[in-house]
């Protein structure tokens, strides 16, 4: 810009929107630890988020698989297999529960933080 600037009454009003924005810490903290990052990685975290939960869903299959097995030969191998897939698959579920409740609380603290326009 080759003119003088902004003017004083300007300089004010701009002050007082970033005051204003600053006030709104999630937003600012939002703004402060935002990189733009390459599409890749947008890419692979989507990939990633439904990976797991693809794997609770094949590791719950095979649970359930092993617990016929196991029920009907009663082999300790396959009893120790269940075992192994059930642990695997409850700590899948609560990987994937946590997420979920994050991200919804991150939804609702933002919904709340919102105001309201008017009527």
């Amino acid at each position: 810009m080759d003119g003088s600037g902004l003017s004083e009454p300007e300089r004010l009003i701009l002050a007082e929107i970033e005051r204003d924005l600053r006030a709104d810490e999630f937003l600012d903290r939002r703004l402060r630890t935002m990189s733009p990052g390459p599409p890749l990685a947008r890419v692979t975290h989507r990939f990633r988020s439904h990976l797991l939960a693809a794997a609770v869903g094949v590791l719950a299959a095979l649970t359930f698989v092993l617990l016929a097995m196991a029920a009907s030969t009663s082999k300790p191998v396959l009893i120790w297999a269940f075992a192994a897939t059930w642990a695997l698959t409850l700590v899948g579920l609560l990987t994937l529960v946590c997420r979920w409740s994050k991200r919804l609380a991150q939804r609702s603290r933002v919904r709340g933080r919102r105001r309201p326009g008017p009527p």
